[in-house]
């Protein structure tokens, strides 16, 4: 039997706000990601920019059909159990608005300038945030809140992989200088005359490999967002997957076999909110449920779980063991619908089509010296493309913003005609002070609303 969380009108309105700012968020976020992946098909009248937009955005939709959802929740798992899913439903409304009102308030001062960035960044940042304002809140330590291993896994991979775009697009567009000769693939656009044939074909291609890929990447963290907004709107409803009964039979069982494991391994006494939840899990009956309790329980033990995982003082049984049972319980609350896949894709594509001027005119013609031609833009795309696919496929949220910029860097460096360091610098600036800044507005955000 469900139960329906009571809601006052004031948290009611307050969440369809949310939801509001979330598409408000994924529309912003076109202007800067999305964008990337059709400048170069734009900016050389390849394509004209509303089939571009629309091209890309039902590559984006593919890519996050066929991509999955583990980079999704990968993200928004950075987030403490307590805030992830608040106990007996009470509406997340400071969460959200600290989260998407930080996100959207930097993503729209960068873009105003014109300077590419990554919507990855503030969406890490401001998740970092809250985390770090939840342990204030509660007055515990940092690290029991802030997932750190998880933080700089993904940090790591936003670090690296702009450099690996800059080099790798680089040595490509050295290749195709010294192989292919057509002198229609090294000169910048001229007016509004199109590039012709063969070379027309290869930017599409390019174009839709960056979109297809981002979707798979970052279309994932759009979901991750929604799915956040429209279980704190209506937990009853979406808090749990459908058709996860069959899956809620076995929860008690498996949370009788994470006891020994949590209890084990739980000297400092730092999981007791997983100890307590799955002692009310191992009760558990699809008869009794109660959606918003049952997924607060579950990411209770998916984090005690996972922090046994990674103990090295277990043993590699116990830390198998540990995984293997976190895997079979979160089918129960990681998922999403059809809509919201296709909600994220339209938001994006929609974003796209009305704010990507900007950002196509930054990278044609002030990344470089000299204006792009289509043989540094397929390079890079490329390259980009297929960084951005490998990641979205083991699970690691990267920037689509800072992987192209910096591989169209790169195709400026090997062409020899080096590289705006104006531009560059204001992109620096803005990929170093994305972090700290987001992490301090949403954890202030976070504390004064819970308080």
């Amino acid at each position: 039997m469900l139960h329906f969380a009571p809601y006052s009108t004031f948290s009611i309105l307050a969440l369809v706000l949310c939801f509001a700012l979330v598409c408000v968020f994924e529309f912003v976020n076109g202007f800067h990601d999305t964008a990337n992946a059709v400048a170069t098909v734009i900016y050389t009248k390849s394509l004209k920019p509303r089939t571009a937009v629309i091209w890309s955005g039902l590559m984006n939709f593919v890519g996050v059909v066929l991509g999955g959802i583990s980079v999704a929740y990968g993200l928004v798992e950075l987030l403490p159990a307590d805030v992830l899913s608040p106990p007996n439903g009470d509406p997340a409304v400071p969460m959200l608005i600290a989260l998407f009102g930080t996100a959207l308030a930097w993503n729209l001062f960068t873009w105003w300038f014109g300077i590419p960035n990554s919507s990855s960044h503030c969406v890490i940042g401001a998740l970092i945030g809250i985390a770090i304002g939840d342990a204030l809140l509660h007055t515990r330590a940092i690290g029991n809140s802030v997932d750190w291993s998880q933080i700089w896994k993904i940090l790591r991979a936003l670090a690296i992989s702009p450099l690996l775009g800059l080099i790798g697009a680089g040595g490509l567009y050295f290749i195709i200088k010294h192989l292919v000769h057509d002198p229609e693939l090294y000169q910048p656009p001229q007016g509004d005359k199109p590039t012709r044939g063969w070379v027309r074909g290869l930017l599409i291609l390019t174009c839709t490999g960056v979109s297809f890929s981002h979707g798979s990447n970052d279309g994932q963290k759009s979901i991750g967002l929604i799915m956040l907004t429209i279980i704190g709107i209506l937990p009853a409803t979406f808090a749990l997957a459908p058709n996860s009964t069959p899956q809620i039979s076995h929860i008690a069982q498996y949370a009788t076999d994470a006891v020994p494991l949590i209890t084990q391994y739980d000297h400092d006494g730092l999981r007791e909110e997983a100890i307590a939840s799955v002692n009310r899990l191992t009760q558990t009956t699809p008869d009794t449920v109660v959606p918003s309790q049952l997924r607060a329980d579950l990411y209770e033990v998916v984090a005690g779980l996972k922090a046994v995982s990674l103990n090295t003082q277990a043993s590699a049984h116990d830390r198998a063991t540990a995984k293997t049972l976190s895997n079979q319980m979160r089918p129960v609350v990681e998922y999403a619908p059809w809509w919201v896949r296709l909600l994220s894709a339209l938001c994006l594509g929609i974003g796209t089509m009305i704010g990507y001027k900007r950002i196509v005119h930054t990278l044609g013609e002030k990344i470089g010296n000299t204006h792009l031609t289509p043989a540094q833009g397929a390079s890079a795309e490329l390259v980009g493309a297929g960084l951005i696919a490998t990641a979205g496929y083991t699970g690691l949220p990267v920037s689509t913003t800072h992987i192209i910029t910096a591989g169209i860097a790169g195709t400026m460096l090997g062409s020899g005609s080096g590289i705006n360091r104006g531009m560059l610098v204001k992109i620096a600036l803005a990929w170093v002070f994305t972090l700290p800044v987001t992490i301090t507005i949403a954890a202030s955000l976070f504390y004064l609303l819970s308080w």
